[in-house]
């Protein structure tokens, strides 16, 4: 994942890394981003978390993340809210670097609708069943 990242720091004028915080590889992808951009500089990139929901921890996500955001219409029902927010980070992107291992669940809802909105997709699993 870093080495994606510094890559895309390498390449891109700016790059907004949209990130959400729902299982351990938003964990992993943020961690990863704020390595590299600590030995690259974060002149040009921002670490932005994407909340599908208001959070209690906000104090700590803003000061760990440059941005947060919460683009859900609070009337979203909360089990559709995660859906809604992953949709909002793949119309604002260009590229979804995913771990999916599995053609069922959220993550690969967010693939499949990524591929029909033609993102580009760099799914990292090595071991992916469809």
């Amino acid at each position: 994942m870093e080495s994606i990242v510094r890559g895309l720091l390498y390449q891109k004028e700016y790059v907004e890394f949209y990130v959400g915080r729902n299982g351990d590889l938003d964990i992993s992808a943020a961690t990863a981003i704020k390595r590299a951009q600590k030995a690259l500089g974060n002149h040009n990139s921002s670490l932005i978390l994407v909340l599908p929901y208001p959070a209690k921890d906000q104090k700590y996500y803003r000061e760990f993340y440059d941005e947060v955001y919460l683009p859900i219409d609070r009337k979203t029902h909360f089990k559709a809210a995660i859906t809604k927010r992953n949709e909002w980070m793949i119309d604002h992107s260009d590229l979804l670097i995913a771990y999916v291992k599995h053609s069922h669940g959220g993550a690969y809802k967010a693939l499949l609708y990524a591929e029909m909105k033609g993102i580009k997709i760099n799914n990292i699993c090595l071991s992916f069943v469809k």
